[in-house]
């Protein structure tokens, strides 16, 4: 690439790990360079963005320290609480910069050049909206395939097909109970017995101890071969392994982005939401996944079986819509 067609790209990172991740998934999807700007929070940042305005109110010091010219040509951000910080900086920048927002921006829609927001999330149409089928992530089959080879040794002892049972837990609005704990990990079990093969497991913060004891117990008297990691170890996250050699992938449908993740893997991919589990706009999400063929719905009736489907990435259409604003001329 030419200087002539080097741009200079901010990706506003502030305090969610999964905004950051979208974010940083259409840079890299760029297949450009890129500046990760880190931005931190003050109270105010609770205020609607339609008080924020397009301003670095709600944003401390450090932060602004941070943002100086020169300004960028392409800022990418995610989350409402970044979106009046993008605004500020196209306006600093007297037009210059162009803005990518992931997720909706709950204010000002017509000053970002584009809104990218998951289907699930059912933001009305405009001319700066592009809707995607899930959220932007970093799963892609390079990476799976580096991965792959980095973690095929350390589950060289346990027979395929392989089950991968990636587990989340409770939100603000749901519960993941001890009877969910137990039906997921049971089906997996005999999914797992039915075939000979073997279980990788994982839990999350928001499993509860109470679930990871039941989880962990129900699997040392499984009698079956199987790896389980606890988010609470020191030992390396083998989450990416599991993503990459999984023949199947068994996902709690709690979270947005390990649904979305687990859909770019090769694994048959199954979401475990019985009723109470997932939101409302996880559920449209679900559903997004089962009509393109993504994903199944995992229940008392499923057969657990290895299938192929399309990789999920919303963040290369993104990164194709970035690239043409870039190469726009300035209005």
């Amino acid at each position: 690439m030419s200087e002539q067609d080097t741009h200079l790209i901010w990706v506003l990172a502030d305090d969610r790990a999964g905004n950051i991740n979208q974010a940083i998934g259409v840079a890299e999807a760029l297949a450009q360079p890129f500046k990760r700007v880190d931005i931190e929070y003050t109270k105010l940042a609770r205020l609607p963005n339609i008080l924020r305005g397009a301003s670095l109110l709600g944003v401390d010091d450090g932060t602004r320290a941070r943002l100086t010219t020169p300004w960028p040509d392409l800022v990418i951000a995610a989350g409402r609480r970044t979106a009046p910080v993008a605004r500020w900086i196209k306006k600093q920048s007297r037009g210059h910069t162009r803005i990518c927002q992931i997720m909706r921006p709950d204010s000002g829609e017509k000053d970002f050049d584009l809104i990218a927001v998951p289907a699930h999330d059912q933001m009305p149409a405009r001319e700066n909206v592009l809707e995607i089928p899930g959220a932007p992530h970093r799963i892609t089959e390079t990476r799976l395939l580096i991965e792959a080879d980095n973690w095929r040794s350390h589950f060289k002892g346990l027979p395929g097909p392989r089950f991968a049972v990636i587990v989340g837990g409770s939100s603000k609005k749901t519960t993941f109970t001890a009877d969910m704990a137990d039906d997921l990990i049971s089906h997996a079990i005999d999914a797992a017995k039915a075939v000979d093969g073997s279980l990788l497991v994982t839990t999350s913060r928001r499993t509860g101890r109470e679930n990871e004891q039941l989880i962990a117990d129900r699997l040392a008297q499984s009698g079956i071969s199987y790896h389980l990691h606890d988010w609470t170890s020191d030992a390396e996250n083998p989450y990416f392994g599991y993503l990459a050699l999984a023949d199947v992938l068994i996902v709690t449908g709690d979270s947005v982005s390990m649904c979305c993740e687990a859909a770019a893997a090769p694994g048959g991919v199954y979401i475990y939401a019985p009723q109470g589990l997932a939101a409302i706009r996880h559920q449209r999400l679900h559903q997004a996944l089962y009509d393109g063929q993504y994903a199944r719905p995992l229940l008392d009736s499923t057969e657990l079986v290895p299938f192929k489907h399309p990789s999920l990435q919303p963040a290369r259409a993104v990164a194709q819509r970035c690239l043409e604003l870039l190469s726009a001329p300035v209005s």
